[in-house]
């Protein structure tokens, strides 16, 4: 499977979906579509063979002594129908996350289409050439085989594989985790927020949140180390100057935690990493790299990078702090302006710094 081809496979199949090309597609509106896969032929005939094996039981007239075969046939018959039911769900569930908005295109595509086809969208059915067979097992299990021109090869599925498979705690399919959602809340765990920054009922922080005082670089007499900025026109103000390595210092406990959680699900940290962290973007600029298949040059692959290396677990975690620090606790550090009502007033630039040069002047005895 070619990694590039893969996602762009992906991406098309997306942009497809959520675009309203196919309302204007005059040949598609003129001819009949078949969307029934028909899966359930698969218990054809078993009511006949139900009901032959209830009699010869009955009329004691079994293959052998006893009946054995024939209830464990009966057995087999009566618990198909409950198998089927569950299979579906978990097939269903799973290739559900295909969906999600986030999703990461790096998962194999062939999930996507059978997503697409048991979902009746345009384009992926029996008259596109697709196909999905059930078939009932020998011993119990029931498999589902997907065929059609955009598939790798036969994507096989069997119930009791999958059952073990999502029974393990292990997923079909990578689920992305919110990003977004996790660095909200990771802000106000890290304690460079005073409590009261933070709404008690929402767990977020206030829209006027601030970074505690602690970590304000100061001067010796203890006054703020003002930054300042030029706004244009000749003018400019103070800004707080933090102390970044101290934050940093506060913040990387925290942070390691938080992704000794997220390496618990090494699936759902690889699809983390290629639409998130190995980028070091925000999701804003995620969402653009989205329709690009080479913005995932640094993607990891499900098939060849898992489990995780420790080599990569580390790059994990070291991203992954430089990805909070850039995206979101940026904004808290970037032009704050001082509490101080007459430290945060517009000055005129020249008049700071001539005001700056006779300081210098007066404090050195130049006169």
């Amino acid at each position: 499977m070619d990694k590039i081809k893969n996602i762009q496979k992906n991406l098309l199949i997306k942009q497809i979906n959520q675009s309203d090309a196919i309302a204007y597609n005059k040949s598609f509106l003129q001819n009949p579509v078949d969307s029934n896969f028909n899966v359930l032929k698969a218990f054809e005939g078993t009511e006949k063979e139900y009901a032959r094996l209830e009699l010869a039981i009955k009329d004691g007239k079994c293959e052998e002594q006893g009946c054995q075969m024939e209830m464990d046939r009966l057995q087999y018959l009566t618990n198909a129908p409950t198998v089927f039911m569950e299979f579906m769900e978990n097939v269903m569930g799973e290739l559900a996350v295909t969906d999600e908005e986030n999703f990461d295109p790096n998962n194999n595509a062939d999930y996507t289409i059978a997503n697409c086809m048991l979902n009746d969208r345009p384009g992926f059915t029996k008259t596109s050439g697709y196909d999905v067979e059930l078939r009932l097992l020998s011993e119990g299990s029931q498999q589902l085989m997907f065929t059609g021109p955009g598939f790798y090869e036969p994507l096989i599925l069997n119930s009791s594989s999958l059952q073990i498979l999502l029974d393990s705690g292990t997923f079909l399919i990578a689920s992305t985790p919110n990003i977004g959602k996790m660095m909200s809340r990771l802000l106000t765990e890290v304690n460079v927020f005073s409590p009261e920054m933070v709404n008690a009922e929402t767990e977020e922080l206030m829209p006027n949140a601030k970074i505690s005082e602690e970590f304000i670089l100061t001067n010796a007499d203890g006054s703020p180390d003002y930054e300042i900025i030029d706004i244009g026109g000749g003018k400019g103000r103070n800004v707080f100057k933090y102390d970044m390595d101290k934050i940093e210092r506060k913040v990387t406990p925290f942070i390691n935690a938080e992704v000794a959680g997220i390496l618990d699900s090494e699936q759902e940290a690889i699809a983390a990493w290629n639409m998130y962290i190995s980028k070091g973007t925000s999701e804003e600029e995620d969402d653009q790299m989205v329709q690009d298949a080479n913005a995932y040059g640094s993607s990891w692959s499900y098939e060849t990078d898992l489990p995780l290396s420790q080599d990569k677990k580390v790059l994990f975690m070291k991203k992954y702090k430089e990805y909070f620090m850039k995206n979101y606790l940026v904004q808290f550090t970037t032009n704050q302006l001082p509490s101080v009502q007459a430290d945060a007033a517009v000055f005129d630039m020249a008049e700071m710094k001539k005001a700056k040069a006779q300081k210098f002047i007066d404090d050195n005895n130049l006169n």
